[in-house]
């Protein structure tokens, strides 16, 4: 059996209302610094490392803070109804925005590749029978003539200020193991989410456990990837918009892998202290959302980073 409890959960019946808290504006000091010390790190400021660090510190201690005021306020049997809507709303919404934020890279790299590369390249671009289009062709012609428009990009318009990679990565390997590793991982959560509802403990623990796992891989093959990308391939941010394309995307995704694996982590240990019921328990229906988002967002870079 899951957990003591021998009653149903019943929320309490009255509005609550949570204290003022002062943790908002460190979390957004945290992040304040984190993001200013990321481009100090890019403007190539020798402060930006530290300034980052702090900011990522205050950060991991604004969660430990105010997420832990949050369980014991659910522990304490505090929450009502409406607040149980609230936090669904929050998390919806949240993960509304993770979408904004992943739409916003995806769309520069599709705008790379529909227009700005045939642009620099002079290639006519058909959007109807009735209207054919061409456009850069004074810019291919007077500026890079040279240039031949191609995905992925490995020679640069100006080769001598921005030197393109050597080769790409391989679609059907790494990439393919990790998106074999992640839809297992999807399957492995909403596993556990059953045992979590049907009260069997055995099943939600090992469910968990083989989640976080396959997360853990994911990230070391993640690693191993960029570490041959950089050696052998000379992929690198400065080697042209592939290479921005590429460590842009599957790096914020790998940041949210890895956020997401501590998320799943801290739900373990609740877990397996008993913090949840099979009818109280949106903290893992939260953290299971935001582990499908990131499953569904690795199938997008996989087909339109690695494949196509």
């Amino acid at each position: 059996m899951m957990t003591t409890h021998s009653k149903k959960y019943q929320p309490t019946k009255h509005y609550f209302i949570a204290e003022p808290s002062f943790w908002p504006i460190i979390g957004s000091t945290g992040l304040f610094c984190t993001v200013f010390g990321l481009v100090q790190i890019l403007h190539g400021d020798a402060v930006g490392p530290f300034i980052m660090l702090g900011g990522m510190l205050i950060l991991i201690t604004t969660m430990f803070g105010w997420f832990g005021h949050v369980i014991k306020e659910s522990l304490a049997g505090l929450h009502s109804l409406q607040m149980d809507r609230t936090y669904r709303w929050g998390m919806l919404w949240f993960i509304v925005s993770e979408i904004a934020l992943f739409g916003v890279f995806f769309g520069a790299l599709f705008y790379t590749r529909i227009f700005s590369i045939p642009t620099l390249g002079g290639t006519p671009l058909e959007f109807t029978k009735e209207l054919m289009l061409t456009t850069g062709v004074a810019t291919h012609d007077y500026l890079w003539s040279h240039f031949q428009s191609a995905w992925p990009l490995l020679l640069n318009p100006n080769p001598q200020l921005f030197h393109g990679p050597e080769e790409v990565v391989y679609t059907w390997g790494i990439p393919a193991l990790n998106t074999f590793l992640l839809l297992s991982s999807a399957l492995t959560v909403t596993w556990a989410h059953w045992g979590l509802k049907k009260n069997n403990r055995r099943q939600l623990l090992v469910g968990l456990m083989v989640t976080i796992l396959l997360g853990c891989i994911f990230e070391g093959f993640q690693a191993y990837e960029y570490t041959e990308a950089y050696l052998h391939f000379h992929l690198t941010l400065a080697s042209g918009i592939y290479g921005t394309t590429f460590f842009t995307l599957t790096g914020l995704h790998a940041a949210h892998v890895s956020i997401g694996v501590i998320m799943l982590t801290v739900i373990l240990i609740r877990c397996i202290k008993g913090h949840f019921l099979p009818e109280h328990h949106f903290a893992f229906e939260a953290v299971s959302w935001y582990w499908h988002f990131v499953d569904v967002v690795w199938l997008f870079l996989f087909v339109f980073v690695y494949w196509l």
